[in-house]
């Protein structure tokens, strides 16, 4: 079985949808699909074979304060307005197909954090809610979101853990891999500033969150490093962007600018994506 797995980056993951909707138009619909943050929220849309879905709304709400801007934090204590993101744009302005998406015969899992315990975990797509929850969940950025309750248990980014979620695909029978990465090939991750201040904030309510952002860049190097590897043993097609991506892009411009870029990259390789595929 060949999974897809999809790396996050909130704006950076347009780019990922191009090379989805690529694989929408050949006709690649794979039967299994992991990620975290971004890249799973916009890979739903890749299940319920909507492209340019996530483009639209992209153009169409990057500059809506409703969706992003601080004036969220008074009412969702986010930078997104998370009502408006996960409720309002998939069942009102932009309709996510949920019928479709409810008739996927394959597995798609939505990477989160544990805020409690700090161990990585997966929903199951499949039963994912009309308030998009779960997705809120895989998003949620420490200082940047609220963290998200399910079941009473708070939950943040799954990217945090898992920011390359391949070991998940290969733990559940996945014996090769289309890994979508949105960093360029050169890109080594390292302590921010940002993160350290996360981590502060962090300490007291969730302490199991500490030492999982100060040693997020070490573990994020470790899972590149990883799926070079797999890359190398020919277990794994890696994407990657040919430049730098903002991950909070405001020019929709340049978002279409990367969305195009993936769709054309994937469109480029689709011969060897075609054999991979078809490869025992």
């Amino acid at each position: 079985m060949v999974g897809l797995v999809l790396e996050g980056g909130t704006f950076r993951p347009i780019y990922s949808a191009g090379i989805m909707d690529a694989f929408l138009k050949a006709g690649i619909y794979l039967p299994y699909c992991v990620g975290v943050s971004a890249g799973i929220t916009d890979g739903v849309s890749y299940i319920s074979r909507q492209p340019e879905r996530n483009l639209e709304i992209l153009r169409r709400f990057r500059h809506d304060k409703r969706y992003i801007g601080f004036r969220n934090f008074i009412g969702s204590k986010s930078l997104f307005g998370l009502d408006f993101a996960y409720d309002e744009l998939p069942n009102q302005l932009v309709p996510f197909d949920w019928d479709t998406y409810r008739r996927y015969e394959g597995k798609v899992l939505v990477g989160v954090t544990n805020a409690l315990t700090g161990e990585g975990e997966f929903f199951d797509g499949q039963d994912l809610d009309a308030s998009c929850t779960m997705l809120r969940a895989t998003c949620a950025i420490p200082l940047l979101f609220p963290p998200i309750t399910i079941n009473g248990t708070p939950y943040y980014d799954g990217g945090l853990v898992n920011p390359i979620p391949f070991q998940k695909a290969l733990d559940d029978g996945c014996d090769k891999l289309i890994i979508i990465l949105t960093r360029p090939d050169d890109y080594r991750k390292t302590l921010s500033a940002g993160t350290k201040l996360a981590a502060r904030r962090m300490k007291k309510r969730f302490p199991s969150l500490e030492k999982i952002l100060l040693t997020r860049h070490e573990s994020y190097n470790a899972a590149v490093e990883s799926c070079r590897r797999l890359e190398k043993e020919g277990r794994a097609l890696i994407f990657r962007p040919e430049y730098p991506l903002d991950s909070m892009e405001k020019d929709v411009r340049q978002i279409e600018k990367n969305y195009r870029m993936g769709f054309s990259l994937a469109e480029r390789r689709m011969a060897e994506v075609q054999a991979f595929l078809q490869e025992n």
